[in-house]
C-alpha cells in the first residue's frame, strides 16, 4: 500500500481489512473519529504506538500529554502542521 492508497481508502466506510493497527489509527483520525483512533493507538505498545498517541493528543490540544508520549516514542515534540505529521507517520509505517 502507498500513501496515496491509504488516503484514497479514507473515502470508504471501513478501513482496509489488512491495515496494520498503527495505520488503522491514522485512518480513523483522518475520518474524524479521534476516539476510535485513540482506542486503537492505546493498544499499540511500541515506539510507533507512542508516536501515534502523541500526535493524537497534539491534535486534541492536550500538549502536556502529547509531550509525554513524544518522550515515550523517543521523538522530539512536533510543532509543525498536523497534516504534515500525519503524512510523516503514515509514510514511516508504510515502509515497515
Amino acid at each position: 500500500m502507498t500513501l496515496s492508497d491509504l488516503k484514497a481508502s479514507i473515502a470508504s466506510a471501513n478501513p482496509p481489512p489488512d491495515l496494520p493497527p498503527g495505520l488503522t489509527a491514522l485512518w480513523h483520525d483522518a475520518r474524524g473519529d479521534w476516539t476510535r483512533a485513540h482506542e486503537v493507538a492505546q493498544e499499540i505498545h511500541d515506539a510507533n504506538g507512542a508516536w501515534i498517541h502523541a500526535y493524537l493528543h497534539r491534535r486534541e490540544g492536550d500538549l502536556g500529554n502529547a509531550a509525554y508520549w513524544y518522550r515515550r516514542a523517543g521523538r522530539p515534540v512536533e510543532t509543525g502542521a498536523l497534516d504534515a505529521e500525519w503524512n510523516t507517520i503514515a509514510e514511516a509505517l508504510l515502509q515497515r
